[in-house]
């Protein structure tokens, strides 16, 4: 019988019935998982967000129900009303909280019929992705899809509790703005109203929140969507969201320690899970030794160790030939890898190559020595003392790399993931980290000219400040980022608050002043009528969900995401407009041959 609730009305979820309420009259709603037709008996699994519970219907008992059922098939959305009962014994089900009792049907009624969907609505089917962005409507049903919305509207309720607990008020900052370089490509907004002018949508609110602290708000927070035109990834969707923070009157540590506490306060509420703090800091020199990488994980050990006066003087010609140029021998320890065949060998190779090495030079330990093409050029003394350097055991693998000294630390640490992952190293739990004093400047890669790390507002250390024109390059950031599993969650950074100090930065930069002021004039401004010392921070919250939710990329955190070419599978966005909305924006369409 199809029609619509009429006087019904749902008294219970699906998943709250439990052997306590055998007896119960209840009236249910939700969508069929399943239907079971065993001759005398219907059943149906039926399922809403709360769970899952087994309907019977007897055609014996109410022969209206069972021929309602009858015509019912997978996604249908019914309404059933009927009385909780105890399973028959050896019936239950112990996989669901439902699984001692079941809902004897005394009426049923099809409120939406629905066609076979192209996958099934289950957990752990192996389903193309671009299938389920197609139709991801019926992708959000699965109970794990599920479960990762309500972590990341309980995790944004204990940020936002906890923050205005704080003292910090949320403020909405535009949508549409000026365009400020930032360091991706904005996305532009013509002005139908002002032709040949456009808007963008902010990378971040930056200068506005800058602004608010002009303005004496103090302490400002937003969670607010971001947009970036960017080449992207597993971590990146060109439209994102963040935990904005800015506060006046501090300094770093105060604003580290406030992160700090917000993050342990949202993993307890929305987890139950207790985070030690503080979390432990290491600037971005010790993490780019250590690990080869400014977004170390610190769930594992084997860190990267340099060995270079261990090596010096052997006949080992690679050795000898890096050290003479001014660069350096550094490795890793695997443990328990020391029988790794060659072709093991040559693919963690082909790993280091790729992240830059000029080779990787393996040395298997064992209860009688070492082998390797390296060992025999070595001598028994600098085996002994590597030995000890690495704390090695008979089983393990040392693994060297000679060359510039960072770049064998970066390729290193791109090895140290792979084996962590092939030698099972990665244990479960989180480990956070903050990594601080970065650079505050660096040669762009295309053509040489300095950039900012982070970004041109960003103070430099006190102490730095007399090497800004002379030696840029030496000058550190105060500036800190926060990791979690080697995943970059966000940074911040104390800000420039000086008009003259801003001006400074923009010349050693090259930014002139006509363009300083064509960008950041209304900035500039600002800071004329009394700017507070400032600092904030920005925690990437897809990011930080998707890690917490345990998986690999944030697109199964994010309701709505674009694929890794920015195109919804659902909509069809982006497409083409009517030419008269072009027209109306001034805009015209050149085709390129």
């Amino acid at each position: 019988m199809t029609g619509e609730l009429g006087d019904w009305r749902r008294t219970h979820t699906n998943g709250a019935l439990r052997l306590s309420d055998v007896g119960r009259e209840v009236t249910l709603m939700g969508w069929v998982q399943s239907r079971r037709d065993l001759g005398g008996l219907i059943f149906i699994d039926l399922r809403d967000r709360d769970g899952i519970v087994q309907v019977v219907c007897s055609p014996q008992e109410v022969p209206a129900a069972a021929r309602a059922a009858e015509a019912v098939r997978s996604e249908y959305v019914i309404a059933v009303q009927g009385v909780v009962a105890a399973r028959p014994a050896g019936t239950e089900n112990p996989r669901l909280p439902t699984g001692q009792i079941e809902v004897r049907a005394r009426a049923l009624r099809v409120l939406a019929a629905a066609e076979t969907p192209p996958f099934p609505i289950v957990d752990g089917g192996d389903v193309d992705e671009a299938v389920r962005l197609r139709y991801r409507y019926l992708d959000l049903r699965r109970p794990s899809m599920y479960r990762h919305l309500v972590l990341r509207h309980r995790l944004a309720a204990a940020i936002r509790n906890f923050l205005a607990a704080e003292g910090f008020i949320e403020v909405e900052t535009p949508m549409l703005i000026k365009s400020t370089p930032e360091g991706a490509r904005d996305f532009l907004v013509p002005s139908r109203l002002h032709p040949g002018k456009f808007y963008v949508l902010p990378q971040s609110p930056q200068l506005f929140k800058q602004l608010l602290m002009v303005a004496g708000i103090e302490r400002y927070f937003q969670i607010v969507r971001c947009f970036r035109d960017e080449d992207l990834r597993a971590d990146r969707q060109p439209e994102f969201t963040q935990v904005d923070i800015e506060m006046s009157f501090v300094g770093a540590d105060e604003v580290i320690a406030l992160s700090e506490r917000m993050v342990a306060h949202a993993v307890r509420e929305a987890l139950g899970h207790h985070v030690p703090t503080p979390f432990p800091r290491l600037t971005y020199a010790e993490a780019m030794d250590r690990y080869g990488t400014d977004k170390p994980d610190l769930r594992f050990g084997m860190e990267v160790v340099d060995c270079s006066d261990l090596v010096r003087g052997t006949e080992f010609r690679v050795f000898a030939q890096a050290l003479a140029s001014g660069g350096a021998v550094r490795g890793l320890c695997a443990p328990g890898a020391g029988g790794y065949s060659r072709r093991e060998v040559a693919e963690l190779e082909a790993v280091a190559r790729a992240a830059g090495a000029g080779g990787l030079v393996p040395v298997h330990l064992d209860l009688e020595g070492s082998r390797g093409p390296a060992s025999r050029f070595l001598g028994p003394p600098a085996l002994a003392a590597l030995r000890e350097r690495f704390g090695a055991r008979p089983g393990d693998l040392l693994l060297l790399v000679a060359g510039a000294p960072r770049e064998a630390s970066v390729a290193l640490g791109r090895l140290r993931l792979e084996l962590a992952r092939r030698l099972g190293l990665v244990g479960s739990g989180w480990a956070f980290t903050w990594v601080v004093e970065f650079p505050l400047l660096e040669p762009a890669p295309e053509d040489g000219r300095l950039s900012a790390v982070h970004h041109p507002f960003t103070a430099p250390m006190e102490e730095d400040l007399p090497l800004l024109e002379a030696e840029p390059l030496r000058v550190r950031a105060q500036a800190y980022d926060l990791v979690l599993n080697g995943v970059e969650l966000g940074g911040g950074s104390i800000r420039i608050h000086r008009r003259e100090m801003q001006s400074r930065l923009f010349a050693v930069l090259g930014i002139a002043p006509d363009v300083a002021r064509d960008r950041f004039g209304f900035l500039l401004d600002a800071f004329q009528y009394g700017a507070p010392p400032h600092g904030g921070i920005a925690l990437g919250f897809d990011r930080m969900v998707m890690v917490l939710a345990g998986q690999e990329s944030i697109r199964e955190v994010i309701a709505f995401p674009k694929t890794q070419s920015a195109t919804d599978l659902m909509t069809g966005a982006p497409s083409p407009v009517d030419p008269r909305a072009l027209e109306e924006a001034h805009i015209q369409i050149r085709r390129s041959s």
